[in-house]
């Protein structure tokens, strides 16, 4: 009997001081609207990383391998079936996704958005750039680069993404009152296909001989290197002369790299990693009925020639 008390006793003991959520695993799926967009990579390891900080955490990575609304849509419905712990959605389309995250939700699993958002949606709350203040920064670097104004275009992504379409709202009104004037065709959208960012960006060029700058309001054409290293190239004397300005968003090491060698202008960037991490904690606090502030903002880091060496550091 005292044998079976002992065992009994270091059973309860072994319990004490371990937080509560200790007892019980779960699995929370990242949805990003594409699988091949690298900025995503980088919320893919915040979220792996504070998962094992965690212990009782599976970070369960999966999207469309291109920029798909119904192929997120299917996902997301999939992860329902699953019956995952919760989900945290990076909104490809606000239309399509508010609809899946309220079947999440009516099957009892929270839901989070990261990176781009659907407020109108039944989501608990949101992580990542306050994508307005993201485009009033890109438009007063240009501004504060070339003063002057000129014709200038933008690259978006998805036409169907609000975290997008704030961006360009804010460049707009960063220069507004400028001597900065938008062309006809700006933005064009991408869908997050980087090579196609590229080509936009050369027909763009092409389209307007005179065009002073270029700000993509992501980063998708640097993370096609070559290439964008072959459309600056081929512009690289009105570069030089300060004629022909690149101010693009996102900070990636491979961004980093590329303002550091003459590749761009200036950079303004997001934290993805931390919007991983971040998605995780708010998760599991909602998992535990603790409440989490709506808004969840995780800042910008802006970057020119002169900082970026402390940056790649």
């Amino acid at each position: 009997m005292r044998k079976w008390m002992l065992a009994a006793a270091v059973a309860v003991l072994a319990t004490l001081g371990q937080p509560a959520e200790a007892q019980q695993k779960y699995r929370f799926a990242v949805v990003p609207k594409a699988m091949n967009n690298p900025f995503f990579d980088l919320a893919r390891d915040g979220c792996l990383k504070r998962a094992k900080e965690l212990g009782n955490i599976e970070c369960i990575y999966r999207g469309p391998v291109e920029h798909e609304p119904a192929t997120q849509a299917q996902l997301i419905q999939d992860f329902i079936t699953q019956k995952v712990d919760g989900l945290a959605i990076s909104v490809a389309d606000v239309a399509s996704a508010t609809r899946s995250i309220k079947a999440a939700v009516d099957a009892g699993i929270p839901v989070i958005t990261f990176d781009a958002d659907a407020p109108g949606s039944a989501r608990s709350a949101y992580i990542g750039t306050n994508n307005k203040e993201f485009g009033l920064a890109l438009g007063k670097q240009l501004l504060a680069l070339r003063p002057e104004g000129g014709k200038y275009a933008m690259v978006s992504g998805g036409p169907g993404a609000k975290n997008l379409a704030e961006r360009v709202d804010g460049v707009r009104e960063a220069l507004k009152g400028s001597k900065w004037v938008e062309v006809s065709g700006s933005p064009t959208f991408c869908n997050d296909d980087v090579a196609l960012a590229v080509q936009q960006m050369a027909d763009l060029k092409s389209a307007t001989p005179d065009l002073a700058a270029i700000v993509p309001i992501g980063g998708w054409p640097m993370f096609a290197p070559e290439g964008f290293k072959a459309f600056v190239n081929k512009n690289k004397k009105e570069i030089d002369a300060g004629k022909f300005t690149l101010v693009v968003a996102d900070t990636l090491k491979m961004q980093l790299e590329l303002l550091r060698d003459g590749y761009s202008n200036a950079l303004t960037g997001q934290r993805p990693f931390e919007m991983g991490e971040k998605s995780m904690d708010a998760l599991l606090a909602l998992k535990k009925k603790e409440k989490i502030p709506e808004i969840i903002y995780t800042g910008l880091d802006t970057v020119t020639k002169e900082t970026v060496g402390q940056y790649l550091k």
